[in-house]
């Protein structure tokens, strides 16, 4: 069968923002524009825009001078699921499926196609989508690096440039203060951003999901290093690291949200119980949502760029309902149901981890 060919297009970012969207947005519309000539629209605020039909067309000007800019034009939402829309009644939240509701919005503004800019949240949901007929294609973003199928997303490398710019600051005042230092980051159940930029900034401990930590190994490692005149240590964990008997660390919950759990607090309590167990002063210090913002690295920028065209290409192929990916140095596309409700995750014998294992990096476990 021949695939429906395609005249018009929208846009959108789902999730949490993240370096490289505007680069995205800005090669989507222009490559569509410019190359094709398709009518493209821009949806506000993520999924939340479909169901409040909320676009606008855009245009080469409206994608003007975006490329360095941060965060996204179109506005993003972390907590608007069509499939399970939170509706408050009274003191009650009500869900319901308002699903069709979008893909009405859709069909009235004939709109051919919709390219999705998100992570495992909005790729779930765009699967979704894609199995009551509308044709999607998907572009990775997450700072957490833990889309599956995709060597890497782009807002990764700004991430783990602003985590070990912070590292290389706490440095200097650990070293003065003779202090054990925390850097809690971001990374949800992924330990991408720890490890990368705890190996960049030369961490002497780095703890990830991946690997449950021991405290008291932990304890005997900085105590160690005291004892050899090192006087301060570095510990990068990522939010979602445990103790080996112990859970992740919940700061708070969103009722409504797709995924209603928020991690964070892991470097204060962590700070607490190295304190306890050793004796030495340990301080914390939460990155938290500054990785996510700033001007993309040019890397970002460049990767950002070839996933917007890649998605309008690979559609106007005639290829559907996939995701975009660079997979061993070559752009080419998934089909979104094998990456809905997968992660990638840091393996136990990743180079890196066995890179930093070797120069005597612990991991607490």
């Amino acid at each position: 069968m021949t695939a429906k060919r395609i005249r018009t297009i929208a846009v959108m970012t789902g999730g949490g923002d993240c370096p490289g969207l505007n680069a995205v947005i800005r090669a989507v519309v222009k490559t569509a524009i410019n190359k094709h000539g398709l009518e493209v629209w821009g949806v506000q605020d993520g999924y939340l825009g479909l169901i409040e039909n909320r676009m606008d067309r855009l245009n080469f000007n409206d994608v003007s001078n975006i490329l360095t800019v941060g965060g996204t034009i179109l506005g993003t939402s972390n907590v608007a699921n069509p499939f399970r829309f939170a509706v408050q009644s009274g003191a009650q939240i009500q869900y319901t499926d308002v699903s069709s509701d979008c893909l009405r919005v859709l069909a009235e503004r004939k709109i051919d196609a919709l390219i999705c800019i998100g992570g495992d949240g909005t790729m779930a949901m765009a699967a979704q989508f894609a199995k009551k007929g509308l044709t999607l294609m998907g572009v990775p973003k997450t700072i957490d690096n833990d889309l599956y199928g995709t060597d890497v997303t782009f807002g990764f490398d700004t991430a783990v440039t602003t985590a070990t710019e912070a590292i290389d600051k706490v440095h200097t005042t650990a070293s003065s203060h003779h202090r054990v230092m925390i850097v809690e980051v971001m990374g949800r159940y992924a330990g991408w951003i720890a490890l990368h930029a705890g190996v960049a900034g030369g961490a002497d401990v780095i703890l990830i999901p991946e690997i449950p930590y021991d405290l008291g190994q932990i304890g005997a490692y900085v105590l160690e290093r005291s004892r050899r005149g090192k006087r301060f240590s570095i510990i990068v964990v990522a939010e979602g690291a445990r103790a080996k008997d112990g859970q992740m660390v919940v700061s708070k919950r969103i009722a409504g949200s797709p995924d209603p759990i928020r991690l964070g607090g892991i470097g204060p309590r962590l700070a607490d119980q190295i304190t306890d167990e050793t004796g030495l002063e340990c301080r914390a210090v939460i990155l938290g949502h500054v990785q996510r913002g700033g001007t993309p690295t040019p890397y970002d920028r460049i990767l950002a760029t070839n996933f917007g065209h890649t998605a309008i290409e690979l559609l106007l192929k005639g290829c559907r309902n996939h995701l975009v990916v660079l997979k061993d140095g070559r752009f080419s596309s998934i089909p979104l149901g094998r990456v809905a409700g997968r992660i990638k995750t840091v393996s136990r014998s990743h180079p890196l981890v066995q890179a930093a294992r070797a120069v005597g990096t612990s991991f607490g476990g």
